[in-house]
């Protein structure tokens, strides 16, 4: 964060003070929405959601060093009160990149966002100060959180983008524009929000490329057609990444190492590398590339790149995330968010990292699928059994019994459960359990079933 007073906060913001005992106090440090998050020097935002108001926890922000509160009424402790909190935030964080100069790349796509972006950020940090989005903050307000983060000696501002429906991209790329815009993939993902298939995904997507400047680059996934389709919607340089030989960036020789780490050999217009993956599945072959293509974009050349993404680890919890037991049983907890793409994926990593051992599925439900959920439940219950799982634990009722009865008529062997709820799959795997065992644990975030991977841990 750039330092500035409340006094100039308010001006940006169109904030009226309340309690403001000094309006030229500095605010020094990052924001938070969280008041546990509230670092010294900073601003507090105040959002009412669903079940928590923020509001409620101003004392508790500005006894932990939050300089003032950013909130929608006053709240009994200095504080800059707006009429839109989300508004506010936006348009101070679009006044603070206007008084710093970080090369600013945006990305997004349906799945595979946040593990491009750590790796993406693993690589540039090595060259620059570079600036990422923490977790998935890549909505409305995780943006201007982001930006917040950012100081005149940052080099590179990575930001996740996301996009729950048609305009969301417009407006985020309106608060920070960016220099250079990526597009993993199209996928099924929020399809219920966005429409009624991956065209209409690829509109609200392709908003980002739209977005940048003549003199910018547009980096492009060259194995996936719908992204491929957004080349005429831009005006900017574009560079192909993916499998292709026209590819820019690619990747040859591909293959799985050990411990089921990809591994390939990348190829750029500066050269070639080998990479060897800290991170489990093929399909981490084409999130690399995608970071790679970017560090391309910013004059890195293949083997600083090559060397960024072989030191590279994850970093985001719950995806793919590995943790062995004492006795032998290896918990992979990939419940942050599903999609019939990324749900495929882990299945086939997750899979290929056991080998030879006894395998146990617990699946939620994949949110926002409309009305072909019923049916991409049932595909994924038949990869279950035929990727050969030994026990299938489906958790909840609807579209997880579909999964539940694809997988259970496909004949293949697999022992199919079903569990009412998060509580029920616990008790279940708990008694199905056996040392040595992989277990693979996903489902859509709102399903919970992060924490029954940790209760198995």
């Amino acid at each position: 964060m750039i330092p500035m007073t409340l006094d100039t906060i308010a001006q940006v913001v169109g904030a009226r003070p309340h309690d403001v005992l000094d309006p030229k106090v500095l605010v020094t440090a990052a924001s938070a929405v969280d008041s546990r998050e509230v670092v010294p020097g900073g601003l507090f935002v105040a959002t009412a959601g669903a079940h928590v108001d923020g509001h409620d926890y101003a004392a508790a922000a500005i006894a932990a060093g939050a300089v003032a509160v950013l909130a929608s009424r006053p709240v009994g402790v200095p504080a800059l009160v707006v009429e839109d909190v989300q508004l506010a935030i936006g348009l101070l964080a679009k006044h603070v990149l206007e008084h710093i100069s970080p090369a600013v790349i945006g990305l997004t796509g349906s799945v595979g966002k946040t593990t491009t972006k750590d790796l993406l950020a693993q690589v540039l940090e090595r060259h620059a100060a570079t600036v990422a989005t923490d977790r998935s903050f890549n909505n409305e307000l995780g943006l201007p959180l982001t930006v917040l983060r950012a100081d005149a000696t940052t080099r590179y501002l990575v930001l996740e983008m996301g996009a729950g429906r048609k305009g969301d991209l417009t407006y985020l790329t309106g608060l920070a524009p960016p220099q250079v815009g990526l597009v993993l993939n199209v996928g099924t993902a929020h399809v219920e929000r966005l429409g009624t298939g991956p065209a209409d995904i690829a509109e609200a997507k392709g908003e980002l490329v739209e977005a940048l400047p003549a003199d910018g680059f547009a980096l492009l996934n060259a194995d996936d057609r719908y992204v491929m389709s957004m080349a005429v919607r831009t005006k900017a340089q574009i560079m192909l990444y993916g499998r292709p030989p026209e590819a820019h960036v690619r990747a040859e020789n591909v293959r799985m190492a050990d411990r089921a780490r990809a591994a390939f050999t990348l190829v750029t217009p500066s050269g070639r590398a080998p990479v060897e993956l800290d991170l489990i599945g093929e399909h981490q072959v084409s999130n690399a590339l995608a970071a790679a293509a970017v560090a391309t974009a910013l004059g890195l050349g293949a083997a600083e790149i090559a060397a960024g993404l072989n030191a590279a680890r994850r970093r985001s919890a719950g995806r793919l995330e590995i943790v062995e037991r004492p006795d032998g049983i290896t918990v992979v907890n990939d419940a942050y968010n599903a999609s019939p793409e990324s749900m495929r994926a882990g299945l086939r990593a997750v899979k290929a990292l056991a080998g030879a051992r006894r395998t146990v599925a617990v699946l939620g439900a994949m949110g926002q699928q409309a009305d072909a959920s019923r049916a991409r439940h049932a595909e994924i219950g038949r990869l279950v059994a035929e990727l050969r799982y030994d026990v299938l634990i489906a958790v909840g009722a609807g579209d997880p019994l579909a999964m539940a009865e694809a997988a259970e008529s496909s004949d293949q062997g697999v022992a199919v459960h079903t569990a009412d709820d998060v509580a029920d799959a616990l008790r279940l795997a708990t008694a199905l359990l056996e040392p040595g065992d992989v277990v693979f644990v996903k489902a859509s975030s709102e399903i919970g079933l992060g924490a029954l991977a940790q209760a198995i841990l």
